[in-house]
């Protein structure tokens, strides 16, 4: 978050945390949907209102980050006005319309406080985008314009001085000002279960004049749209912060209720929900920092409106979790009046209804995602790429040239009969690919330049991953280039990082994890691996166990205990082993594919140089720690669900499921959870880029990411039917893929690099701080 970002969210923070808003909240139980009319101007002149107004207009000229930090304060302290629907929805309508002296009129008045305004548009349930011709229309005639037809689900309700109305007028699309004086009948309004109020307009019967036309044709429709689409984007943020708060105040009351003798927060099972509620509240805000960093008011009308159904569906979803998981976990307390929790569930409710909700926007979602059309106008394709510069500005150029940039390095230089390859591959099927990446230099994406990575920043690194999984890019044995190399650029030695990281580079050693044991499999710090120091060496005794790649490494990381006095965490050491040694056997596990993926790794009086010693003696677990957050943070790609995601879209296309309603209600739900995935993913990989510390939350990605990557995988079996259990590649002239192979990679990615039963009693520990047992 950037300085301008957190003025405004301390500022709004300041402002709202000032006063107890939650019981503001509960006056307008008493107020009949009426709003505090003093509260609103001084608003107005904290500058809320004229965020997205240019400066030309008077206003402040800023964009949606800004709003949204906030909407998300405002969701946060439950700010009682209708800041989405009279703050934002009005004014970004206004704003975004032709100059006309009543447009400028109302957006002065309107930026001031004075007037309070709603917009009259939606005419049915479950309405998403204007009508190109709304049913409501008005008719010109010698009294003026004579209205007719019905607007419904105006928000913020009857207590406004007008609406901004969208009509058809002379046969097109148009939006008037309807002050509230000239309604001829008293608008229908119902109460929502915040307190809140939405009216029904019977517009038969009114007149209006011809200067009450604010715009007609093409600008008043995409207006419009466009408004709906901001309001929706400011209702996510508003409804993030109310997830946000929600978990907050359930995390501090299961520190401190008790029951049976102790906090409830010491039991599991409400941790472990605590946990699943905070990985919603991290993907929504990680889907809305995506959001806004690509979404502007000015964007093409379909990308606005697929990343604002994008944010609205997962903060409206997150919200309405989390808050009903808050009123569960609180008790019989929860559901009373008096209790602040029900007033977050409540205002949710009422939020995640206006302008649809989450499961409408999938819907939305899945109609707009389908690939704009190409621009006519686009010029000539550009010229084949054939260089391939391994250090580029790679800040400086755009993302489009890099993805084309590394399609091109992948169309020339990847075997296109090793693409997509069902189950993870040895390391000579992929030796040539790996050594090839080495001499073009594009091996290590994520490393430093001075260490003879290519230093990509994060979104080109989520790009290039992103690019090589839609490509089938297949993964080789990288343990060297993903936990050994960063583990020795921030622990290692001098003389350590000389010896080894060329030879990761050079293909000259291929590294395998010593972690788990027979009995330490999650639990790493029951390690009983022993290494006795003797002289300048340390002897080895014991055996490793679940080790990837085990038949194909040349050297291995491993966990040792060098003091078996110690707590268990206080004597590990962190050494590095080269596997020709004499006294180590390695022996093959067939896993469940029928593979033999593991291996088993025996030591039996192994000499290991002090030297390879990483990190102090008995210092380790800090070693440890840091690698298993590069570890997690892998494993928490997007990648393997992006590609599995690409299959269940191969095999829709093949089988006509893009035309199951329910099938694409699925897939576009799975679809979200992976790009929300790759946004929180995004986060992490900004710290590691920065060689900041991977920090405990990222036990969040190994969850969801493996967690998706398995519902994946179910809806890949389900909806290839009876080839659901064939084995092998199915090849026939109804299906061509290989249909169980992501299941059994993800019945094996929950487990490793820590089991997601352990990831959430980490998070609920060293996140949550819930008490132990």
């Amino acid at each position: 978050m950037d300085d301008t970002l957190r003025e405004f969210r301390d500022s709004a923070a300041d402002y709202l945390g000032a006063n107890d808003q939650r019981q503001r909240m509960r006056a307008l139980d008493d107020s009949a949907g009426g709003h505090d009319r003093e509260e609103w101007r001084r608003i107005a002149e904290l500058g809320w209102l004229a965020v997205l107004v240019a400066e030309d207009d008077g206003g402040l000229g800023l964009g949606l980050p800004e709003l949204c930090a906030i909407a998300q304060e405002a969701g946060r302290h439950l700010l009682p006005e209708p800041l989405a629907a009279a703050g934002v929805h009005t004014m970004a309508l206004l704003a975004g319309l032709p100059a006309t002296p009543p447009r400028a009129s109302l957006l002065e008045k309107a930026m001031s406080g004075a007037l309070l305004l709603g917009v009259a548009w939606q005419e049915r349930a479950g309405q998403l985008d204007p009508d190109a011709r709304p049913g409501s229309c008005a008719t010109r005639g010698a009294g003026g314009l004579r209205l007719a037809g019905r607007k419904r689900f105006v928000q913020p309700g009857a207590d406004v001085d007008g609406w901004l109305l969208a009509a058809t007028l002379d046969e097109e699309a148009a939006l008037l000002w309807l002050p509230r004086e000239r309604l001829a009948r008293a608008p229908i309004t119902r109460r929502l279960v915040d307190g809140s109020a939405q009216a029904d307009l019977d517009l038969d019967g009114t007149v209006l004049d011809a200067e009450h036309v604010l715009a007609t044709g093409p600008a008043a429709s995409e207006a419009l749209a466009r408004a709906n689409d901001v309001a929706r984007l400011a209702q996510g943020a508003e409804l993030a912060g109310i997830a946000r708060r929600a978990l907050e105040l359930t995390r501090d009351y299961l520190a401190t209720r008790e029951q049976f003798g102790r906090p409830i927060g010491s039991f599991q099972a409400l941790q472990h929900r605590m946990v699943d509620g905070l990985i919603q509240v991290e993907l929504a805000e990680a889907c809305l920092r995506e959001v806004l960093a690509q979404a502007a008011p000015d964007a093409p009308a379909t990308r606005l409106g697929r990343l604002a159904s994008r944010a609205k569906a997962r903060c409206a979803h997150a919200a309405l979790e989390m808050t009903r998981m808050a009123i569960q976990l609180h008790g019989a307390i929860g559901t009373t009046y008096e209790y602040d929790i029900g007033l977050y569930f409540r205002r949710a409710m009422a939020l995640s209804a206006h302008l649809g909700n989450a499961e409408a926007h999938r819907v939305r979602y899945a109609t707009l995602a389908a690939p704009e059309a190409d621009d006519p106008e686009a010029g000539p394709a550009p010229a084949p790429i054939t260089a391939f510069p391994a250090d580029a500005d790679w800040g400086a150029m755009p993302e489009a040239e890099f993805r084309r940039l590394v399609r091109a390095l992948f169309d020339t230089h990847y075997p296109q009969d090793r693409r997509h390859m069902p189950y993870r591959q040895t390391w000579a099927e992929t030796r040539d690919w790996y050594l090839t990446l080495a001499r073009l230099g594009w091996l290590a994406p994520a490393w430093p330049r001075e260490h003879g990575g290519m230093g990509l920043p994060p979104d080109k690194l989520i790009a290039y991953i992103e690019e090589a999984e839609a490509y089938g890019v297949a993964r080789p044995p990288d343990q060297g280039l993903n936990m050994v190399g960063p583990i020795l650029m921030r622990f290692g030695t001098e003389a350590q990082r000389a010896r080894f990281l060329p030879a990761i580079l050079k293909g000259e050693h291929v590294w395998i994890q010593g972690y788990s044991e027979p009995n330490a499999g999650s639990d790493l710090a029951a390690v009983r691996t022993e290494a006795v120091p003797d002289g300048d060496h340390f002897v080895v005794n014991g055996q490793k166990t679940w080790t990837t790649w085990g038949s194909d490494g040349t050297h291995m990381f491993m966990l040792v205990r060098t003091d078996k006095t110690a707590k268990k965490q206080a004597g590990i050491s962190f050494l590095l082993v080269d596997l020709k040694t004499p006294g180590i056997t390695v022996r093959p596990i067939r896993n469940i594919a029928d593979e033999r993926e593991f291996c088993e790794v025996f030591f039996d009086n192994v000499r290991v140089p002090r030297e390879n010693l990483v990190g102090g003696l008995n210092e380790g677990w800090t070693v440890a720690k840091a690698l298993l957050g590069f570890e997690r943070l892998f494993t928490g790609s997007p990648k393997h669900s992006q590609h599995t995601l690409r299959q269940v879209e191969k095999l829709a296309r093949q089988r006509g499921l893009f035309d199951d309603p329910a099938f694409v209600a699925r897939h576009t739900a799975l679809q979200l959870d992976t790009l929300d995935l790759g946004a929180a993913y995004g986060g992490f990989a900004d710290l590691a880029k920065r060689g900041a510390a991977i920090p405990p939350t990222v036990s969040i990605l190994k969850i969801w990411s493996t967690e998706t990557y398995e519902r994946l995988a179910l809806l890949l079996i389900e909806a290839a039917g009876e080839y659901g259990a064939v084995r092998d590649h199915a090849g026939t002239d109804e299906i061509d893929l290989h249909v169980v192979a992501p299941l059994f990679n993800a019945l094996g990615a929950k487990i490793f690099a820590g089991s997601n039963e352990i990831q959430r009693n980490i998070l609920a520990k060293a996140v949550l701080e819930l008490p132990s047992g």
